[in-house]
């Protein structure tokens, strides 16, 4: 007999340690998120599923099966919530000593001349390449780790090669 496998299990053991690493912003979110959902979300569910209960009939009862799915939708949540908050690992945001790139430095790139551009390098579940915040997991992102600045990284694209001078590690 096989036994069932959920896609969370799945995620969890390929998401290993490299996908918790987040912001302090970040956890205050999520904090403030499961606190929204514990102390005002959940409670209007319950109250909702034990209305719809009162109703009788639960085999017909469409309001019923919306208020359960409603609640557990609620209480996966939650539960993912606190999962990501016990295995989560605070970035770092201060300048290293050494002066080299990690996980939560900001970098001045220069990636062609007279231009200049900002990344952050965070984790990958806070990722916005739009808004200058890179995955330490993404092609430039790893390609940037470990270096200062003066440096300049090679980077294979489709069309060759593309080449980043580190202007600025903040």
């Amino acid at each position: 007999m096989r036994l069932p496998f959920r896609k969370s299990q799945a995620l969890r053991q390929v998401a290993g340690s490299e996908n918790d690493y987040l912001t302090a912003a970040a956890i205050e979110r999520l904090k403030k998120d499961l606190h929204n959902l514990e102390k005002s979300e959940r409670p209007m569910a319950v109250e909702d599923l034990s209305v719809a209960l009162a109703k009788g009939d639960l085999s017909e009862n469409a309001e019923y099966q919306d208020a359960k799915s409603r609640l557990s939708r609620i209480d996966g949540r939650i539960f993912s919530i606190k999962d990501r908050l016990k295995r989560v690992i605070v970035i770092d945001e201060s300048v290293s000593s050494t002066g080299r790139i990690h996980i939560g430095s900001t970098v001045v790139l220069e990636p062609g001349p007279g231009v200049k551009r900002t990344y952050q390098i965070v984790g990958p579940r806070e990722t916005n390449p739009t808004r200058g915040r890179i995955s330490h997991l993404s092609p430039l992102g790893a390609a940037l780790l470990n270096h200062t600045a003066g440096e300049t990284i090679e980077l294979d694209v489709q069309g060759g090669t593309a080449k980043y001078k580190i202007l600025e590690v903040k």
